[in-house]
């Protein structure tokens, strides 16, 4: 077997600056600079690597950093794109930052430096099991995954304000934060909480009144509505009472919160819009599957690329971080495991909640999801989604890998 003889990068990558560290196929150092990470940086780079491979007789080079935010993928884009370098074999792998401390671990001596980290990363390329070149051969998934990561965000921001909004409901009405007839952050529940400036105002006013505020605000989704109101007068009663000054600091909190989520509502929807738009030019099949709809695939489809750059459904299922680790010591093997904390956190995300999504439209994927549900007494839902979009992955995997569409199981 022939051995290909490569200069292997190691990056460091920084908002301002990127320390480079060149390395010989020998393990013997080349070089190690600094540049600004800009444009003119990334060419002294892609100059430095092309001026190495000639002398030296190279055949090709293995470019690596780790997982930065966004200050990398400029950079990214810079090299792949750069005609010079493009004449030679080149990878470009994008590392995450655990792996690169556990294979430093093996190097007790280093100090901890910019130009130490370079050199880690250099030798963890040479010595391989690095995981993923960087997909960016397609830049329709990048753009697509901008969307969806930024989607991604919105969804957690919202997420943790509804959590904020919460914790000011139970302060300022205990009894219909308790309540779990109305979601805690429903628009009824937000209209009242702004009509009602104290709870002995809600508590005590005309019934039919609030009936008629509570249908307006639930758009006619209640179906017995004066019972809904009856409700949430016991329900306010029953509650604590705050100090004046308390409450008005309340009030002012839940408003500034109420703000904020539907300003992130609305940056999902628009998100939401744009992803379907930008989804249109990507060919798939997964919209094929019920209830998993343009958003959740786009998600996914944004992560994984080019699916053909996947061994396997493990491979894909290991990327995304859907696999658990193992608790054995001799006949002894645990139940409740843990999924391994590495992997893809937007593609284990969009496809947790498609998964959700799909159990509740496709008979099979609903009973299998029931059955894991019943197989243990504890952390049944979590554990049953996990499995449940596992199953979801090896679908995926192979609608991709054949190009076709999903037929549901009949009965």
């Amino acid at each position: 077997m022939k051995i290909v003889k490569q200069l292997f990068v190691g990056i460091d990558v920084g908002s301002q600056n990127n320390a480079v560290y060149l390395m010989k196929p020998d393990v013997g150092k080349h070089s190690s600079f600094r540049m600004q990470n800009n444009r003119g940086g990334a060419k002294l780079l892609t100059e430095r690597i092309v001026s190495t491979i000639q002398p030296q007789g190279l055949e090709g080079v293995v470019i690596g950093m780790e997982a930065t935010s966004i200050y990398g993928d400029s950079l990214i884009y810079a090299l792949r794109e750069d005609g010079k370098l493009g004449q030679y074999p080149r990878k470009i792998h994008v590392l995450n930052p655990q792996l690169v401390n556990k294979f430093k671990e093996s190097y007790p001596e280093l100090p901890k430096n910019d130009d130490v980290d370079t050199f880690v990363i250099a030798d963890k390329l040479r010595f391989g099991r690095i995981g993923k070149e960087v997909y960016m051969d397609d830049y329709r998934y990048k753009a697509l995954q901008t969307l969806t990561r930024a989607r991604f965000y919105a969804v957690q921001d919202l997420t943790r304000e509804k959590q904020r909004f919460a914790n000011y409901l139970f302060l300022k009405c205990s009894g219909l934060a308790q309540d779990k007839d109305i979601p805690n952050t429903s628009a009824t529940t937000l209209a009242l909480m702004e009509r009602f400036e104290t709870v002995d105002e809600l508590a005590y006013t005309d019934l039919d009144e609030l009936t008629a505020f509570i249908t307006k605000a639930g758009r006619g989704r209640f179906v017995d509505p004066e019972a809904t109101a009856k409700a949430v007068q016991a329900a306010a009663r029953g509650s604590y009472r705050l100090p004046k000054t308390v409450n008005d600091s309340v009030n002012q909190a839940m408003s500034v919160s109420i703000a904020a989520m539907r300003a992130l509502d609305s940056q999902v929807k628009v998100l939401d819009k744009a992803i379907e738009q930008q989804f249109e030019i990507i060919p798939n099949t997964l919209t094929s599957i019920p209830g998993i709809g343009k958003v959740y695939s786009a998600g996914i489809i944004a992560e994984i690329g080019d699916v053909n750059r996947f061994q396997s459904q493990a491979s894909v299922a290991k990327f995304a971080g859907l696999v658990w680790t193992q608790h054995q010591s001799g006949e002894f093997e645990a139940q409740d495991r843990k999924l391994i904390k590495s992997g893809n956190r937007f593609l284990r995300y969009y496809l947790l909640e498609a998964a959700n999504s799909v159990r509740r439209c496709d008979s099979e994927f609903r009973r299998y999801y029931t059955l894991k549900h019943k197989e243990v007494n504890k952390h049944q839902h979590k554990r049953a989604l996990a499995l449940t979009a596992r199953k979801l992955v090896r679908l995926v995997f192979r609608l991709l890998k054949d190009d076709r569409l999903y037929k549901p199981p009949e009965g």
